[in-house]
């Protein structure tokens, strides 16, 4: 198992998983979910100690405080996200969004859909410098990404024991998609509410993929590509059918993939369109310069006048 845990990666792999996690970060925090900032200017009667909040003693949000962390969050994202001072930036990063989440949630439900992410933020500063293009394999750097896809692989096969140990063997059974597309449906799927029993297959389907989303650490590397694909779409899909999206998930998803093998890949695309272009013009060039030398003689046996 440890062997497992701690397997090897290409730290290119690492800063390019690192790049995109304190990217999304920034977008997070400015578009994404912006309830945190206005609890500042909460009453602190209706400020709701979590466990964390509880555990540290975090007191109830200010509009200095929310201010703080908010912006704290980006600029910090921003120097770790170009792979400079990764401990320092890194570990203010995880200080301020993972405060400013509980800032959010402290005052009313808490999505499921940032678990994960909280795992890579707290484990991405144990990595130090890594470069996009760097080759060599650590441990350190296979350990962040392989615990960022247990915790991705946990949301979904918890989400799905959550389902039955809470709603029951009628969160499966009963019309939980149907309230789904009544509630947040998009025009587009409206129809699915003529035809329950597709709703209810869907049901069992969403179940029954959670409950095996394991399976992705035991198949072939291709199968699991097309796993991560498969859930992409899933996710892709549901969105476009009842408007949610699991953002921060979707980024720890990319974990499981070849970040550095893409990289390279599309490197080597934009090289060869560059130099495509660059032969292109340099042709261009040479035949304008083919037409004028053979402009020349003629203007010298007249004279030079045409």
């Amino acid at each position: 198992m440890t062997r497992w845990l701690f397997t090897a990666m290409p730290l290119g792999r690492l800063a390019i998983f690192r790049t995109l996690v304190y990217l999304y970060v920034v977008i997070d925090v400015l578009w994404l979910q912006t309830s945190g900032w206005y609890h500042g200017y909460a009453d602190p009667i209706w400020y709701e100690p979590l466990r964390l909040g509880q555990l540290l003693h975090l007191p109830a949000a200010t509009v200095v405080l929310v201010q703080t962390l908010k912006w704290g969050s980006v600029a910090a994202a921003l120097v770790a996200a170009t792979g400079r001072l990764p401990r320092l930036a890194g570990t203010v990063v995880a200080v301020c969004w993972i405060w400013y989440m509980y800032v959010a949630y402290a005052y009313g439900k808490v999505d499921h859909d940032r678990g994960d992410f909280v795992v890579a933020l707290l484990l991405l500063p144990t990595v130090g410098s890594a470069y996009w293009r760097d080759r060599r394999l650590s441990e350190a750097a296979g350990f962040v990404l392989r615990a960022a896809q247990l915790a991705a692989i946990a949301t979904y096969f918890l989400s799905a024991w959550a389902k039955v140990r809470f709603g029951g063997w009628e969160w499966v059974n009963s019309a939980t998609m149907a309230r789904a597309v009544v509630r947040r449906g998009t025009p587009w799927v409206k129809w699915l509410l003529d035809v329950p029993e597709l709703l209810h297959l869907t049901q069992w389907g969403l179940f029954v993929a959670e409950m095996s989303s394991p399976l992705i650490f035991v198949v072939p590397e291709k199968w699991r590509r097309r796993m991560v694909m498969g859930w992409f779409a899933f996710h892709a899909v549901t969105y476009a059918s009842i408007t949610i999206a699991f953002w921060p998930h979707l980024v720890m998803m990319l974990a499981f993939l070849p970040l550095e093998t893409y990289a390279d890949r599309f490197r080597s695309w934009w090289l060869t369109r560059r130099s495509g272009r660059v032969g292109v013009v340099a042709g261009e060039v040479a035949a304008g310069e083919a037409a004028a030398g053979e402009r020349m003689p003629e203007a010298a046996a007249d004279g030079g006048v045409r």
